[in-house]
């Protein structure tokens, strides 16, 4: 299982980091899981930088891997959700993450229209059956903001609810969208979730949910919580449910007594939102996908940001982060605690930071400072 090295990696300030972006808390890739190594024990990685600011935050990436020596080989396909003339490489970069098991990728856009292609990102995560989504929410010693004591993990089930893509027009002006709910993906989901608590020695699950509106579909969500949830109290792991609306509330107010959150897919999408401004804005909130045979790694906070692409204003921190917790799941623990330490001491060190943060320093020189912290 990912251990949790952060107590090694960092500096003194980070030390009581628990669930961190160096250990999600779910395996290891094994020889079994994925395909051989290349020679010269390189890992072949699907990367898809993604529309918006995504190309620019993937070369960063590969810039302090490139620095470090990463064993990493990348594949890369620069599908774009912009329009649907991309689908042949969508397809295309499907069938590399089948091969490759392991992709780091940016964010698709995803088109409001109804004439527009269904969402990729979606897409992706159905057919490949990612079904976990996680998101890291932690303040940051040299970056405070309204609360400094946030530190708690979204777990999001990542393949229904509401992003089933189920919807039709019965009748002219009437819609019908369906959202499914599972006992089995509920199920798994929630043990997810308690799992990565025992790992990453947390100490509460909340489950968010809207079963007082949505009796059948969210009412079987949270009772098959209640119902897992019984089978960790011997474990000390405490557990608790709240109205998604409520949390919303309760998360901006008093964000410190949440630890470990587990949800649907839609509310999944809008506390992440939530989380990210809390901690200082999607630039620092990485994340992961992670499924039985695959994993993908992305920022936890999704969005495109096409007002600043190609600007060389992005924050890259994100996305670094988040391929250091890619690396980890290789088993590069060294190689990730180097690149997420460098990246936390260019972020609390105060002195190159990006629009974002409240700074005047563009992509490059963030990434600069990263690789400086690395020699």
């Amino acid at each position: 299982m990912l251990r949790n090295a952060i107590a090694q990696a960092a500096k003194p300030a980070l030390r009581a980091r628990t669930a961190t972006t160096l250990s999600a808390g779910f395996p290891k890739a094994t020889a079994a899981s994925l395909p051989a190594k290349q020679y010269g024990g390189v890992y072949t990685v699907t990367l898809i930088p993604g529309d918006g600011i995504g190309q620019e935050i993937t070369d960063s990436v590969k810039e302090i891997f490139e620095h470090v020596n990463a064993p990493i080989e990348w594949e890369q396909y620069n599908v774009s959700g912009m329009s649907s003339d991309g689908e042949q490489l969508f397809k295309q970069a499907l069938e590399s993450l089948k091969r490759n098991r392991v992709g780091l990728k940016g964010i698709l856009f995803t088109p409001i229209s109804q004439t527009g292609h269904v969402s990729w990102n979606v897409a992706m995560r159905q057919q490949l059956d990612i079904y976990a989504s996680v998101v890291l929410c932690k303040s940051l010693p040299g970056f405070p903001t309204r609360h400094s004591n946030v530190d708690f993990a979204i777990i999001r089930e990542n393949t229904e609810g509401e992003y089933s893509g189920l919807e039709h027009q019965s009748y002219p002006g009437v819609v019908e969208s369906l959202k499914v709910s599972t006992r089995a993906k509920s199920e798994r989901i929630c043990r997810f979730a308690f799992d990565f608590a025992l790992k990453n020695n947390r100490k509460k699950v909340t489950c968010v949910h809207k079963a007082n509106i949505m009796k059948l579909g969210d009412g079987l969500f949270l009772n098959t919580f209640r119902r897992i949830a019984e089978e960790y109290k011997s474990t000390g792991i405490q557990y608790n449910d709240m109205i998604v609306d409520n949390t919303s509330m309760q998360l901006v107010a008093r964000p410190g007594q949440f630890d470990v959150m587990v949800m649907p897919n839609l509310y999944g999408a809008i506390v992440s939102n939530i989380g990210a401004a809390l901690v200082g804005g999607p630039g620092i909130v990485p994340g992961c996908n992670v499924g039985r045979e695959y994993a993908l790694f992305e920022p936890g906070c999704r969005h495109v940001a096409k007002d600043i692409m190609g600007t060389n204003r992005a924050n890259p921190a994100a996305m670094i982060l988040s391929a250091t917790m890619m690396l980890r799941h290789l088993g590069l623990d060294h190689l990730a605690n180097n690149i997420a330490s460098a990246t936390f001491d260019v972020i609390n060190g105060g002195k190159v930071r990006t629009a974002d943060m409240g700074g005047s320093a563009n992509t490059s020189e963030f990434t600069d400072a990263v690789i400086k912290n690395l020699s």
